[in-house]
């Protein structure tokens, strides 16, 4: 445990203007419903709820707590005394905490309360009494050598968890590669914040980052590197614990053993990730007091000495203590390499399951992310929060939205200056925000993302239509694209189609690829014995996907059926339309959206992508690679995704055509397979994050941004 100093400087947000800002935030985000307020409440995943006070109670029976034979994760508290916060400790942890498979092992150091009887009472929970006081560290020592789990999880016992709070710490080792150790956000019974991770300063004194101050802000949620992470609650693998003999008994009782630990840890090359989806309320103080000066909390001082000349050498490359606000970024060192800032823009948060383009831009932030550069993230709307942006925080994104900020220019009024590299993503997007970035974010490289050539697929629209004003429609758009693609720094596209195009203007522009990019995983793939159906998965917000559905439920699937009689055609894909939704029948399927799509491609024989306009890479012909269905697909769809006829795809573009190749795939087994497994070979080869790493690579080269390595433990860049 340390206790952070404040800085006398830092405005000190009282309880009751908190409480003022809470409101108006909440209403703000509830588009006008009202809420009573009576008295201080906090947002906890979403929801308003009650701030807990220090000894309100949470329910009147006991937690029971589940029994496994193996576990993924061991929850270890010690205790001494403060039966009451003990036990409501307990009834959090069994009430909010799913998903892991975990046990919960309380030390008891010789509490002289009703504490070893009410923990006798406690089914499912391992207790241990220790015979002589041991002091925190010794405790938690003596915990983590029972501890079955991969991962040790110690926590206070005047603590309170949320929701979610194990899943995210434990997902932080699967988001973040190389985390050696992973803490929670922690919030005042009132709900503000108490610490968004440690700050170690020259003089080895500690600093609780944004103590007193709004825990929803932006600045405080995404997961990043710090100096530590503070023991009332913290994750670390098992393994590493015991190689590095957990916490050191050099500062026993308590104190500066938890940062010492962290820095123990960067020291091995692994990373201290503070996880702001793992929310804690910490009643600070309750178990060891508030003064320095008596008590168990007056080894605070003592251990800051012990870990000043213990770590002396590092600490010179720290910074002195402050005297204002700013805000914490990423760790920096003397020996390891500048890390940048990249802003990215795009029309709103990232969707994923939902459109090929967000999952494109989620793997590109994603492994910009993973080789040690910062990103801040703006949906044009400033929309949150929803699942989507915890998905984005969770890897270390910073998610800038509203009320904090209200527009694009007045976060980049704030911080423009800070940008090595700013990514904007889609014509309107940037056609809206270009003159701004360039002129609040003068030292970055600008980069125009297509996503695809809008004006390629409303040409191809306009000539399928034979309509004028879509004609006229398409080429202001033309000169639109092209027109940011003068102003850009570099210009991204998908295919090497597209990039030909652009080279065509000659205009002299500096384009590159980067395509759509699917991830692969290793399960297994059914084979083509037990498939019976026909899919197709596309979002209709994008009208090329409402035209290849109806195309194909009208002029091809009946002559399908004519030949394969059982043959059912199911459509995956949000906000169908209403003329999608009529299609619906025996044997037509409409799904609308589908969480989780893994089920129906295992029992589809083929997918269908009947694209009859568009641009850009079809990501719905790559996630059906992906899960080794092979695809029927017209020109327009395989373009740019290096499909060659019987190969890896069946290509087709007429109505009999089309209705020919599905009767194939659907009746003949050889060259099914054929193509389900070169389809996964294509995808490796050329949509994989592999695949996409070494273009982005490139990238961050020209933007002048080196792929950075883990350097010296406990520094931070910190910008005003």
């Amino acid at each position: 445990m340390l206790a952070g100093r404040g800085l006398k400087a830092l405005p000190r947000l009282s309880s009751r203007r908190y409480l003022a800002h809470k409101i108006k935030t909440t209403l703000i985000r509830a588009r006008g419903s009202l809420f009573l307020i009576l008295r201080p409440y906090q947002i906890i995943n979403g929801r308003l709820v009650r701030a807990l006070r220090p000894r309100q109670r949470l329910l009147s029976n006991a937690p029971v707590f589940p029994i496994h034979d193996r576990v993924d994760v061991s929850i270890i508290i010690p205790v001494f005394n403060h039966c009451g916060d003990t036990r409501d400790c307990l009834l959090s942890i069994a009430q909010s905490t799913a998903g892991s498979s975990y046990e919960v092992v309380v030390v008891d150091d010789g509490s002289t309360d009703e504490t070893p009887e009410m923990l006798g009472r406690i089914e499912g929970l391992i207790q241990l009494r220790n015979d002589v006081n041991l002091g925190f560290i010794g405790s938690c020592n003596r915990g983590a050598a029972a501890a079955r789990g991969e991962f040790l999880v110690f926590l206070n016992n005047d603590t309170l968890v949320t929701y979610g709070w194990l899943e995210a710490l434990r997902r932080t080792f699967d988001d973040i590669p190389g985390t050696g150790l992973a803490g929670a956000k922690l919030l005042y019974p009132d709900g503000r914040l108490q610490e968004a991770g440690g700050v170690i300063w020259h003089d080895a004194s500690g600093w609780n980052y944004g103590k007193f101050d709004d825990p929803d802000h932006p600045k405080y949620n995404f997961a990043r590197e710090v100096d530590y992470c503070s023991g009332a609650c913290l994750m670390v693998r098992r393994a590493l614990f015991q190689h590095l003999g957990g916490f050191d008994t050099e500062f026993k009782p308590a104190y500066y053993e938890d940062t010492d630990l962290a820095f123990k840890i960067r020291h091995a090359g692994q990373k201290v990730i503070y996880q702001p989806l793992a929310r804690i309320v910490h009643h600070e103080g309750l178990t060891s007091g508030r003064s320095v000066r008596s008590g168990v909390k007056s080894h605070q001082l003592v251990n800051q000495a012990k870990f000043r000349r213990r770590w002396g050498e590092r600490l010179a490359a720290h910074p002195d203590p402050l005297s204002g606000p700013v805000r914490l970024v990423h760790p920096h060192g003397a020996e390891q390499l500048p890390r940048g800032q990249v802003l990215v823009i795009d029309h709103r948060l990232l969707t994923p399951d939902r459109d090929a383009g967000s999952l494109r831009m989620l793997e590109m932030v994603r492994a910009i992310c993973r080789r040690g550069h910062h990103v801040s993230f703006i949906p044009d709307d400033l929309m949150a929060p929803s699942p989507y942006q915890q998905v984005l925080q969770g890897m270390g994104v910073e998610v800038i939205h509203h009320p904090y900020y209200r527009s694009v220019r007045s976060f980049l009024k704030q911080h423009g200056e800070d940008f090595d590299l700013v990514i904007i993503s889609r014509a309107e997007i940037a056609a809206r925000h270009m003159a701004t970035v360039q002129r609040f974010a003068p030292r970055a490289k600008v980069v125009f993302d297509t996503v695809d050539l809008h004006f390629l697929r409303e040409e191809r629209e306009a000539q399928l239509k034979q309509d004028p004003k879509l004609r006229a429609s398409a080429a202001k758009r033309k000169q639109q694209e092209l027109n940011l693609a003068r102003i850009a720094d570099l210009t991204l596209v998908v295919s090497a189609l597209e990039k030909d195009i652009l080279d065509r203007e000659r205009l002299g522009l500096d384009v590159r690829i980067i395509s759509t990019i699917y991830p692969l995983d290793g399960a297994d793939i059914p084979g083509f014995e037990g498939r019976r159906n026909i899919l197709f998965i596309g979002g209709f917000e994008h009208p090329p996907n409402v035209d290849a559905v109806l195309y194909f439920a009208r002029d091809i699937f009946p002559l399908v059926k004519a030949s394969i009689p059982e043959a059912v055609f199911q459509v995956i894909g949000a906000d169908p339309t209403a003329e999608i939704l009529q299609l619906a029948g025996q044997d037509i399927q409409v799904l609308g959206y589908v969480p989780e799509v893994r089920h129906f491609f295992d029992q589809a024989r083929l997918s269908v992508a009947p694209i009859r306009y568009g641009a850009g890479v079809k990501g719905k012909v790559n996630q059906s690679m992906s899960f080794g269905v092979p695809a029927v697909v017209t020109r327009v769809a395989a373009e740019g995704m290096y499909l060659v006829h019987e190969q890896n795809a069946l290509i087709a573009d007429d109505p009999e055509g089309f209705a020919d190749a599905v009767v194939r795939l659907w009746t003949e087994p050889e060259i099914w397979h054929r193509l389900s497994v070169n389809g996964r070979e294509n995808l490796r080869e050329h949509f994989s994050v592999e695949a996409a790493g070494r273009r982005i690579d490139e990238l961050l080269e020209w933007a002048g941004l080196s792929r950075t390595v883990h350097g010296r433990p406990g520094d931070s860049q910190i910008s005003a």
